[in-house]
């Protein structure tokens, strides 16, 4: 069966992976008071840090229902018979949800939609891995039941600068006592259950980027499967290139990768931003 892979640009694969790879990729919005961007298309992760420095920070907009239907019809037109669309937690967005309700008006194709539960390139791992199956012609099934499987050693932590922006947009999930006593800290924020809560209270930056680290260490601790882990930051390239120079060191069994928060994540988690994900290969 000839299986097409979508996702969405919060995973944050550059374009000449998606293209050597055939990943097709619908985009969310970042909305500058009546201006609005398709964030990895009409602006990049550098122009997007740099526009905020003199605008109010924008809003964030899931991708419209009709980007999806469209492209699910043009992949049936060009002779796909199923779609995986991989995309990034539902408790985030409705970008996940917009797939679903996309994949039942279409017709003369099987959508198959997957909430990572995540996001970045951590959900970029799952893409990937989808990617390279599809292209080796194997079923629908077989990619879901990989990703499903993924899905069991997957997990992220990350630490922002400034908690106001999660706290204004609502991304965060906890009482606004417990907002009052982190904001004078770096919090680790953590996926569970499709949202992000925090996870740990940390003085400082370089203890936060430690434990983070050592979460990693736990978990590949006693596996015998190779494991993988991206160092995302957002408009911190060069501190995250020196992090995981120090975290090959550590774990030279793990395959270390760079990845960014773009715009439509960037606008939530604020320059400064840094974290790192990581599952089995």
């Amino acid at each position: 069966m000839r299986t097409a892979i979508v996702t969405d640009s919060t995973a944050y694969i550059p374009l000449e992976v998606r293209k050597k790879w055939n990943i097709h990729m619908v985009p969310l919005q970042v909305i500058f008071k009546d201006e609005a961007y398709e964030e990895e298309v009409d602006i990049s992760a550098s122009e997007f840090y740099e526009k905020i420095k003199h605008s109010e920070l924008p809003t964030t907009s899931q991708p419209p229902i009709g980007k999806f239907v469209e492209l699910f019809e043009r992949l049936a037109g060009e002779g796909y018979e199923a779609v995986i669309s991989i995309h990034l937690t539902s408790g985030a967005s409705g970008t996940y949800q917009g797939a679903v309700a996309a994949g039942g008006m279409v017709e003369g194709i099987k959508v198959y939609a997957f909430d990572t539960e995540i996001s970045c390139m951590a959900q970029g791992f799952y893409v990937l891995d989808a990617a390279e199956m599809a292209m080796r012609g194997e079923e629908p099934a077989a990619i879901l039941a990989r990703l499903e499987d993924l899905k069991t050693t997957a997990d992220a932590y990350f630490m922002a600068d400034d908690l106001s922006h999660f706290v204004r947009g609502g991304r965060l999930s906890s009482t606004q006592a417990f907002f009052g006593s982190l904001l004078q800290v770096k919090p680790l924020l953590h996926f569970e259950n499709k949202v992000i809560v925090p996870a740990e209270k940390i003085r400082t930056r370089k203890k936060a980027l430690k434990r983070i680290a050592e979460l990693l260490g736990e978990a590949i601790s006693g596996k015998s499967e190779p494991y993988r882990a991206v160092v995302i930051h957002a408009n911190r390239e060069a501190e995250a290139l020196e992090w995981k120079s120090e975290l090959e060191a550590m774990y030279p069994s793990v395959e270390f990768s760079i990845s960014y928060f773009g715009a439509v994540i960037g606008t939530h988690i604020g320059e400064g931003g840094m974290g790192m994900g990581w599952m089995k290969k």
